[in-house]
């Protein structure tokens, strides 16, 4: 895990915590800040894939610890917080990853599904940045990162509150960019486009889809959880480091499409 790339980044030594990173998206940017060198706490739901990560780092040489955390429940991230700094130290580096997808037309989405979202993609994104937060403020130093969508800014009819959830991240972050700014604190978005992952496995499934969907993307391709990752790398870097409250697609260029879909006469 200790290569040539690892002072470029800045990331050698960081205290990196990622959420969600039991698989998909989330196990690729434990990875990555591993390969750079930071020490990275994985933290899933499933225990069992936090486990399957930190072995994977294990493989190649990085430091890392798995810890089983709901990020919906502020108890569970506080003992989570506790856990990590008690193995490595307080995060310098939070990337909220964690989230589900409850999707559905609003005309019949459920009470149940709606609370899920907001309390998984939203409330946590807020409880982790809030708790791992306060261990960066009282360093005077951190670096966020929150996952969120392209469907955050454009509606997507059957999307039940994902959408909405996604949304707010985008503002949660600005927030915290804005508020935490002058203790040192950044914060920025990722949207990742259409990813392959474990969350959206079973729309790749299903005959056809793949291949319209790549007509759509500029870039011919579904991106790969690496992809996302690449992005959230340069911006938990120093690299990144007079970038605070924006937000970055990783999308292949698929958000720049809209005019090139609609049928065009000759001119």
């Amino acid at each position: 895990m200790n290569g040539p790339n690892n002072s470029f980044l800045g990331l050698s030594g960081q205290v990196a915590v990622v959420t969600g990173a039991g698989s998909g998206i989330g196990r690729a940017i434990a990875l990555g800040l591993a390969t750079h060198g930071a020490r990275v706490a994985v933290l899933d739901r499933s225990s069992e894939g936090a486990e399957q990560t930190v072995a994977e780092i294990a493989r190649g040489g990085g430091q890392s610890v798995a810890v089983a955390c709901d990020v919906s429940a502020r108890a569970s991230v506080v003992a989570a917080a506790a856990r990590v700094a008690s193995a490595f130290g307080p995060a310098e580096v939070l990337v909220n990853n964690a989230g589900i997808l409850r999707g559905g037309p609003l005309a019949t989405l459920s009470d149940e599904d709606w609370d899920a979202s907001i309390s998984v993609n939203l409330g946590g994104c807020f409880l982790c940045s809030q708790v791992f937060g306060n261990q960066m403020l009282a360093q005077k130093k951190g670096t966020m990162v929150h996952i969120a969508s392209i469907a955050s800014y454009q509606a997507t009819a059957g999307a039940g509150s994902y959408s909405v959830s996604k949304a707010a991240i985008a503002m949660l972050s600005q927030q915290i960019a804005v508020e935490w700014g002058k203790q040192g604190i950044r914060s920025n978005v990722v949207n990742p486009g259409m990813t392959r992952t474990p969350l959206t496995q079973a729309r790749f499934d299903q005959p056809g889809n793949t291949e319209r969907m790549e007509l759509a993307i500029p870039a011919g391709r579904i991106a790969r959880p690496q992809d996302i990752a690449e992005a959230v790398l340069f911006l938990a870097s120093e690299r990144s480091a007079y970038i605070s409250g924006q937000e970055l697609n990783v999308d292949g260029g698929f958000s720049r499409m809209l005019m090139s879909l609609l049928p065009r006469g000759d001119y």
